[in-house]
C-alpha cells in the first residue's frame, strides 16, 4: 500500500487536546477530548524552481514595501476597501469567554431533530481520573433514552456550541455551527420555483423503483479516496526514480441529453440486468460497486436518447482519454 511505505506522513499517537469535565446537573464527569478524525489531505510546500528549496512568506507593507516583524502587526477589521477599524488585542481580550474547564449541557434533544449541516468537527470524549462511573452512568443514560446533549464549552479562547451523544460504546462529541453561521438556501440565484418542478406520478413511481433498487446499508470501507491514493501513488513513483509522462486530455464530446422518463426507465433497467445473476436468473450480485452500476445506468440512458451522438466517440473512449500518469519506458 502507498500509505504504508509513506507512513511517516501520518505517523501520530492520539492524545487528549483538551481535559475539563462535563456538568450534568449537580454532577460532573472528569473527561478527555480526543479528535476522532485524521484528515489524510496530501500537503506540498512551496519549492523554488531554481534551487527547489523552501519558499519562506514575508510580511510586507503594501504601500511602502518593507517587512514588518510581528510585533509590528495590528489588527484591523475592514469597513470598506482600505478603511478598517483597528482593534487592540487587550480589547479582544477583555471580550474573551471566560475559560473555564467544563461542558455545560444546556437540553437534550432528539437526534433526528438536528439537521446535520449544524454539524461541524468530530471529537471523542474519554472518562478523565476518577470519572469512569459518571462517564459510563451519563453513557448508559444518554444510550437508553436516545437524547443528545447540547452544551457549550470554551476551547483555544473561543466558545463551541458542541453535541454530545453515544458513539461506537463511547460519548462522541461534535462541535457545531450557530445557526446565523447556516445559509439559508433561499438566498441561492436562479433557484427554479419548487412548483414548475412537480414531476408526474410516473416519473416519480420509477425514480422511487430506481432509489430502492439502489438502496443498500452504509459501509464506510467501501468508499475511499481516489485521487489521494493516485497522487500517493504517483509521488512514491516519483520519489523512487520513475519517470512520468502525462498525457493531455482529449476534449470532451458532448452527447444529447435524454428527455427525463427515457433516463428513468434506461437507468432501471441497467440496476436489475447488473443485479440479475449470470444466467438471468435473478439472483442479486453483491452490492461492492454501486459506481459500475450508475455507470451503466447513463451508458443506458444515453443509448435510449434520440439523436446521432456527437463526434469524438463514445464515453469509454473519453474516459480513456483522461489525464493520467504512464511510466516511459
Amino acid at each position: 500500500m502507498v500509505e504504508k511505505a509513506l507512513s511517516w506522513y501520518y505517523i501520530g499517537m492520539p492524545r487528549a487536546i483538551w481535559t475539563g469535565a462535563i456538568s450534568f446537573g449537580l454532577v460532573t464527569v472528569p473527561v478527555k477530548l480526543y479528535s476522532a478524525v485524521n484528515r489524510k489531505t496530501v500537503r506540498f510546500h512551496q519549492l523554488s524552481s531554481k534551487t527547489r528549496s523552501r519558499v519562506q512568506q514575508k510580511r510586507v507593507d503594501a504601500e511602502t514595501g518593507e517587512e514588518l516583524e510581528y510585533q509590528q502587526l495590528l489588527k484591523g477589521y475592514e469597513l470598506a476597501p482600505d478603511r478598517y477599524v483597528v482593534v487592540a488585542s487587550e480589547e479582544l481580550d477583555a471580550l474573551a469567554p471566560e475559560k473555564t474547564k467544563t461542558i455545560d449541557i444546556e437540553d437534550f434533544v432528539e437526534l433526528s431533530q438536528i439537521d446535520p449541516i449544524y454539524y461541524d468537527h468530530p471529537y471523542y470524549l474519554a472518562p478523565g481520573q476518577g470519572g469512569a462511573k459518571p462517564y459510563s452512568l451519563l453513557l448508559s443514560a444518554m444510550d437508553e433514552t436516545s437524547k443528545v446533549a447540547i452544551a457549550r464549552v470554551v476551547i483555544r479562547s473561543k466558545e463551541q456550541l458542541v453535541a454530545i451523544r453515544p458513539v461506537a460504546g463511547v460519548l462522541g462529541m461534535a462541535t457545531m455551527l450557530f445557526a446565523d453561521e447556516v445559509l439559508s438556501p433561499s438566498g441561492i440565484e436562479d433557484m427554479p420555483d419548487p412548483a414548475k418542478l412537480k414531476a408526474s406520478a410516473r416519473e416519480l413511481e420509477i425514480a422511487k423503483q430506481l432509489v430502492d433498487s439502489l438502496a443498500t446499508g452504509f459501509d464506510p470501507e467501501r468508499y475511499h479516496d481516489t485521487y489521494r491514493e493516485q497522487v500517493l501513488e504517483l509521488i512514491e513513483r516519483k520519489a523512487q526514480g520513475e519517470e512520468i509522462a502525462v498525457q493531455a486530455p482529449a476534449e470532451p464530446a458532448r452527447e444529447p441529453t435524454p428527455d427525463l422518463m427515457t433516463a428513468l426507465k434506461a437507468s432501471l433497467e441497467a440496476v436489475r440486468a447488473h443485479d440479475a445473476g449470470p444466467d438471468g436468473d435473478g439472483a442479486a450480485k453483491p452490492r461492492k460497486a454501486p459506481a459500475k452500476k450508475r455507470a451503466a445506468a447513463k451508458a443506458s440512458a444515453s443509448k435510449a436518447s434520440p439523436g446521432k451522438r456527437s463526434s469524438g466517440g463514445s464515453r469509454g473512449k473519453r474516459a480513456a482519454a483522461k489525464p493520467r500518469a504512464a511510466a516511459k519506458r
